[in-house]
């Protein structure tokens, strides 16, 4: 079950601690067996409530995962091993199309923005007791989700959109619920939600969005939560459509008590409508960020959701970093409010680029997706060595491993730094990097 390697300890801390001290060193692969507890409990001399403890203890931290009847195993992606682990060598002279990040060039000068948010600053300086977010940014943020249809409710900041879908995530459930993930879907988030001790529910996705019949079956299996991404969905670029968004409401209108998530990634960098799916959920959390349009940097989001869910968020909030810095808060005001950012000039830059990529490589008879954003997601039937292969030739995409649970293999290529002069050759070491090996014949 185990090989050469024996559990030991007398407490329930340290039993865990030698199990996750030899996960992190290997001696303990994914997918391998512990033993029951009753078992363990007599090789070790402990009460079978000291191994159950333990047990817990590990599935809190994301390192095992309990299958019911077929016991509890080492997680087959442990929280310890990030997905963000599994990146490219770009070799001397190449082109790195796997980061995710947003064009420089389209990113707006800070210096304005920041000078005058410290000037408010200096005039009356942030203090202890003082309102955590700022009036400003809350009007300019509740007039857009009002005029985008996301439902009355209270708003708070978080420092960015995975901080604000850990803390909504922290704020109902507990270690051991299922939450249906898009698959493939963001590498953060998959991550994220079994380092809280929670389980994995794929959910499959096509260019608009989640799919019904899947989510159908992971609530009907008993997922507790559901993360949706509405526009420029990471990796795919999969956009919800407003058939899909009716599709998806009449699910969860069957299954009330789920949380809702909604990640709106492609704000201020799409021009596709926004069909949000809240209302339909008596708990519900909405969440845009600054980063993809003003700079990654700035580690803000907006967080809209029902009003148990938000006085959650904020009294825990309360209790570590306190509020996400008013300085920056402000500086975003001044960059919305200043219009620094053509976002629909943002949206065709990137939507020119994924689009001749997309259309390239079907000339090559290679499917690949890019609905919006700025990512394209390519199908392919030997992942390891596509991108090797794309490697070799000077391209490094990100290997689809980063964002899959259940899916085909795949590869995700950052369209935000191509030119037009890129299209051609890239498409063309795509489609030869896809193409499967050459059958050998020995003599």
């Amino acid at each position: 079950m185990l090989g050469e390697y024996r559990i030991e300890g007398r407490g329930a801390a340290g039993i865990a601690a030698g199990v996750e001290r030899a996960v992190g060193a290997g001696e303990l692969e994914p997918g391998q067996h512990l033993p029951p507890m009753r078992e363990l409990a007599a090789q070790l001399g402990v009460n079978p409530n000291t191994v159950a403890a333990a047990y817990r203890i590990l599935r809190e931290r994301g390192v095992i995962e309990t299958a019911g009847r077929r016991g509890s195993r080492i997680r087959p992606k442990p929280a310890t091993t990030g997905r963000e682990e599994l990146r490219v060598e770009v070799p001397p002279g190449g082109r790195d199309l796997s980061t995710g990040n947003p064009d420089p060039a389209l990113l707006p000068r800070l210096a304005p923005a920041l000078a005058a948010a410290a000037e408010q600053a200096d005039r009356r300086p942030v203090l202890y007791g003082d309102d955590p977010v700022d009036a400003g940014l809350v009007r300019i943020a509740r007039a857009e989700l009002d005029a985008d249809g996301v439902p009355e409710g209270p708003l708070t900041v978080t420092s960015g959109s995975l901080d604000a879908i850990e803390r909504v995530l922290a704020a109902h459930l507990r270690p051991g619920d299922a939450v249906a993930m898009e698959d493939p879907g963001w590498g953060s988030a998959l991550d994220l939600v079994p380092a809280l001790g929670l389980r994995t529910a794929p959910v499959g996705v096509d260019d608009d969005g989640p799919l019904p019949d899947d989510l159908r079956r992971a609530l009907e299996s008993g997922a507790r939560a559901v993360l949706v991404t509405d526009r420029a969905q990471n990796p795919t670029g999969a956009s919800v459509t407003a058939t899909r968004a009716r599709a998806l409401r009449a699910v969860l209108r069957d299954h009330p008590q789920t949380l809702l998530i909604e990640d709106d990634h492609g704000h201020g960098i799409v021009d596709l409508p926004l069909h949000p799916l809240a209302g339909v959920t008596r708990h519900w959390a909405f969440v845009r960020s600054a980063a993809k349009a003003d700079g990654p940097d700035l580690r803000l989001a907006v967080l809209a959701g029902d009003t148990v869910t938000v006085d959650r968020v904020c009294g825990r909030q309360r209790l570590g970093p306190g509020w996400v810095s008013l300085l920056l808060q402000r500086t975003v005001v001044r960059l919305w409010t200043d219009g620094a950012v053509d976002r629909a000039a943002v949206a065709e830059s990137y939507g020119v680029r994924r689009n001749a990529l997309v259309d390239a490589l079907a000339e090559h008879g290679v499917v690949a997706h890019g609905r919006s954003g700025m990512n394209v997601w390519v199908p392919v039937p030997d992942e390891t060595g596509a991108v090797a292969r794309l490697l070799q030739a000077g391209w490094a995409v990100a290997p689809g491993a980063r964002f899959r649970l259940a899916s085909p293999p795949g590869i995700r290529i950052t369209v935000s730094t191509l030119t037009a002069e890129d299209i051609a050759p890239l498409a063309d070491a795509v489609a030869a990097a896809v193409r499967p090996s050459p059958a050998r014949v020995y003599g």
